[in-house]
């Protein structure tokens, strides 16, 4: 569907994004390529997915990813109603995330997997326990895996005592099923030298063996560790099974991960951006030399300017620190913007790349034409990262699944 019939079907929509699933599937290759055929391969749908919108990257990935990570048991439960009401085969699911008792107890009805980083959860037990009456041998046991904080310093078990603090779930594994022993990496993004990574995973090794010792279990626990950089840069810290986050979405965590890689890898895997983010004008008028643009008189223009309006601003979440250095694009040329990002405007310099138009269709992240604006240039120009950048995108933004 080309960009003015969008605008004509939803004439709503003063901006919009286009989510490729081409580019989707393609990064599910370069990952499927990248490691071993017998880890599985997860997809990390926290932060609305990215930014990217949460349904419309469920819909695309659901039947190419073994595991889906979602931050909130709330999103847990919408995979598990598209699921149903579509008739597909459930996916593993594992909510990172803080639930409640209540949610722990829906999670196991509906075989979902959770994480257990800390001693609030004997507090759980009681209603768990209380939850499994009445159920006879229908009874699920809540599937969890155990978080240590190997250096990150954010949640889970650390190693101090760690025996002491997981003996309460060696006295409930009728209710909590261990599933797998996981931990997060704190600097693989920052740097091409990975020693601290090596003593991160080092420490989750001794955690894993004190957990498989401690439950004497008659199976095999999982162990994961890998986000998007350590999947493609520290390959034995791939370990069970991996979990792509924002590489998925065709973004390099760090121009450092980019160029670990192509040691690492021998060749600099292709990722193709999935998000594509487009504005129509809301006017294009004739700015003569002298006159300013925007709040606080910050751009005077020094010769007469054709410039156009754009209904999006810092409210659809495109970044105010941008005022003034920034461009979209606008018939394959860039244009400057002028002036400050306001709550709902932008305006740009469209004197090279208009005529007598009098609407325009500008490309705020994408490409147009052979000219470029990726999510690496917003977060320069805003001092920032393109993490922040995608997941900051308004979610009452429409998403256009495309191609």
């Amino acid at each position: 569907m080309g960009d003015l019939a969008f605008i004509s079907e939803f004439p709503e929509q003063a901006s919009w994004l286009e989510i490729s699933q081409a580019a989707f599937v393609h990064n599910v290759s370069v990952f499927r390529n990248a490691v071993e055929s017998q880890i599985l391969l997860g997809c990390v749908l926290k932060g609305n997915a990215y930014g990217h919108g949460f349904m419309p990257c469920l819909e695309i990935l659901h039947g190419y990813v073994d595991l889906i990570f979602v931050i909130s048991p709330v999103d847990a439960f919408k995979i598990r109603k598209y699921e149903k009401e579509n008739d597909l085969t459930q996916k593993r699911v594992i909510v990172l995330g803080v639930i409640t008792a209540e949610e722990a107890v829906r999670c196991a009805r509906k075989v979902i997997e959770v994480v257990v980083g800390d001693e609030e959860w004997k507090q759980y037990i009681p209603i768990l326990k209380q939850s499994e009456k009445g159920t006879g041998n229908s009874y699920r046991p809540l599937k969890a895996h155990i978080h240590i904080d190997t250096g990150l310093g954010r949640e889970g078990f650390t190693l101090d005592n760690l025996t002491k603090k997981i003996d309460f779930l060696t006295k409930c594994t009728e209710l909590i099923h261990i599933q797998g022993v996981m931990s997060h990496f704190s600097n693989t993004e920052d740097v091409t030298e990975q020693e601290y990574a090596f003593e991160q995973m080092a420490k989750l090794n001794e955690a894993f063996d004190i957990i498989e010792k401690k439950f004497s279990l008659n199976y095999s626990l999982e162990k994961h560790f890998a986000q998007s950089a350590a999947s493609l840069v520290i390959p034995r810290s791939r370990y069970d099974l991996v979990r792509v986050g924002i590489s998925m979405y065709g973004l390099w965590p760090s121009i450092e991960t980019k160029l670990s890689a192509k040691v690492v890898l021998n060749v600099l895997p292709k990722l193709m951006p999935v998000l594509s983010w487009k504005c129509k004008s809301q006017s294009i008028k004739t700015v003569i030399s002298g006159s300013y643009i925007g709040y606080g008189c910050t751009f005077r223009a020094d010769r007469d300017l054709r410039t156009a309006l754009l209904p999006v601003g810092y409210y659809d979440g495109y970044p105010r620190l941008i005022s003034n250095k920034g461009y979209v694009l606008v018939n394959g040329l860039r244009c400057k913007i002028l002036g400050r990002v306001m709550m709902n405007h932008i305006i740009v310099d469209v004197t090279e790349a208009t005529g007598d138009e009098t609407s325009v269709v500008a490309t705020l992240i994408g490409s147009d034409g052979k000219e470029s604006v990726s999510a690496e240039n917003l977060a320069e120009w805003a001092q920032t990262i393109n993490y922040e950048i995608v997941t900051r995108i308004g979610s009452h933004l429409k998403r256009l699944v495309i191609d």
